[in-house]
């Protein structure tokens, strides 16, 4: 495992946490495949035990990893002097990031070693909104930047409601807010840290997309749209509850959503690697949401991967490493769908279709097995991303949900009743509710209710 340059040996560098990881160990497989030693580079947030217990488990892909590097916070100035031996002991050729987190100390960690990646600049624009909104304004909505020091006193007047609050530097939907009138801003205003710079948006009508884009020295190689379901129209929040690969839409529609994620891709000057770009079509337009240089997130690498028939980690790969790659069309359509759950403590996730994955259970998920163009539609996974014991209650943000389901269907066939279907094969059992916990999502709901 060297090469002719060096006796150390060549090694990929990997930053993520064991909860993202779990779900694309195809990349740690594929490293070692090819001869790289895989290293890891995890938070506090990563269960030193659990990930102590994967590592000595010989069947779990985690077996494989060659070192791991533990920092107090996932922060270039913590990152870099904590790499340091692993560049000693090892001959690093590529860096790749696995989730939120570690988007800036890649881009930064990458650049530092003349390696294929987003770019510097690019990492620390796509984990701010305020950055992205300032360089993309004519794809922007209309917005306001509300400093801590600005709250008391900030103004409404030239604000067209209902608005969107959202913090600068959050994701997964996490603090985003609908409010409707002026009266009610100071109040959700005042419920963010006192440390948060926040934006007040323009509330953008239309439906949600997310553009999938692999981009090699600068150049856009393949893009794919994803259509989105949220649970907006019924309250204040934003969480995603379903995906599509690829969005079902008209040509025009899906060209405004490619060319806007160029666009932004080249005013923020991302080089290498996979983006995910959120974006709204209103009346024609694509507005952007924001742009996150990594890999998506929930399933969607998966519902590429059903619905192209080829993986996207080994792509991934190529990218990191410099190499020429490609990826195909899709051939099928590919859904992942939330459920709706009971309020309570969560004891039991069955179905009568599909096996169920406790992925953050096992620190694993299921493989994924594409089917022919013309197969019928197909259930391939329950996945439950929550543990047994979980409160289950309002599904505020992508964290308070807990059970989904994949499938897939040719390309062209009518998905009428399909996601009925299969979510009906699943039950969800929770033990009875306490009093705490009925009192908590009683004043969660309540305070969507007022508002919406």
């Amino acid at each position: 495992m060297t090469d002719t340059n060096s006796s150390r040996p060549r090694a990929i560098l990997f930053m993520g946490d064991m909860v993202i990881v779990a779900r694309q160990l195809r990349l740690i497989t594929e490293a070692h495949r090819r001869g790289y030693a895989p290293l890891l580079v995890v938070t506090p947030d990563t269960d030193p035990g659990e990930l102590a217990a994967c590592r000595a488990d010989a069947a779990h892909p985690l077996s494989l990893l060659a070192d791991v590097v533990n920092v107090a916070e996932p922060k270039v100035d913590l990152v870099v002097p904590a790499i340091q031996p692993l560049l000693r002991r090892y001959d690093v050729r590529g860096v790749l990031c696995i989730g939120d987190f570690f988007v800036e100390p890649v881009g930064m960690v990458a650049a530092c070693l003349n390696l294929p990646g987003a770019g510097a600049g690019a990492s620390r624009t796509s984990r701010n909104k305020l950055l992205q909104r300032t360089t993309v304004p004519h794809l922007s909505p209309d917005f306001r930047v509300v400093t801590p020091e600005e709250r008391p006193g900030f103004s409404t007047d030239g604000i067209s409601f209902p608005v969107v609050v959202k913090p600068v530097g959050r994701f997964s939907s996490l603090g985003v807010r609908q409010v409707k009138t002026p009266e009610e801003l100071p109040a959700i205003l005042a419920t963010y840290p006192e440390d948060e710079t926040v934006l007040v948006e323009s509330r953008v009508v239309g439906p949600e997309f997310s553009v999938e884009a692999l981009t090699q020295n600068g150049e856009v190689i393949w893009a794919g749209v994803t259509g989105k379901a949220t649970n907006e129209s019924t309250g204040i929040f934003f969480t995603e509850m379903g995906h599509s690969s690829p969005a079902l839409l008209p040509e025009e529609s899906v060209k405004a959503l490619l060319d806007a994620n160029a666009e932004v891709l080249r005013r923020i000057g991302f080089g290498d690697g996979i983006t995910h770009a959120e974006f709204r079509l209103s009346e024609g337009r694509a507005v952007l949401m924001e742009v996150a240089t990594r890999l998506p997130g929930d399933g969607i690498t998966f519902l590429w991967h059903l619905a192209t028939g080829q993986p996207l980690e080994p792509v991934m790969i190529d990218l990191a490493l410099g190499e020429p790659t490609s990826y195909p069309a899709p051939r099928r359509r590919a859904y992942q769908v939330y459920l709706e759950h009971p309020y309570g403590s969560l004891r039991d996730v069955t179905s009568t279709g599909a096996p169920a994955s406790w992925v953050s259970v096992d620190n694993n998920w299921p493989v994924f097995e594409p089917v022919a163009a013309d197969a019928p539609p197909r259930d391939h996974a329950v996945l439950v991303t929550q543990r047994p014991g979980t409160v289950l209650g309002p599904q505020t943000d992508s964290e308070a949900r807990s059970v989904s389901v994949i499938f897939d269907t040719p390309l062209d066939a009518p998905v009428e009743g399909l996601a009925e279907r299969f979510t009906a094969a699943v039950t969800i059992s929770v033990a009875e509710e306490t009093a705490a916990d009925e009192a908590e999502a009683g004043r969660v709901l309540a305070d969507a209710g007022s508002r919406s």
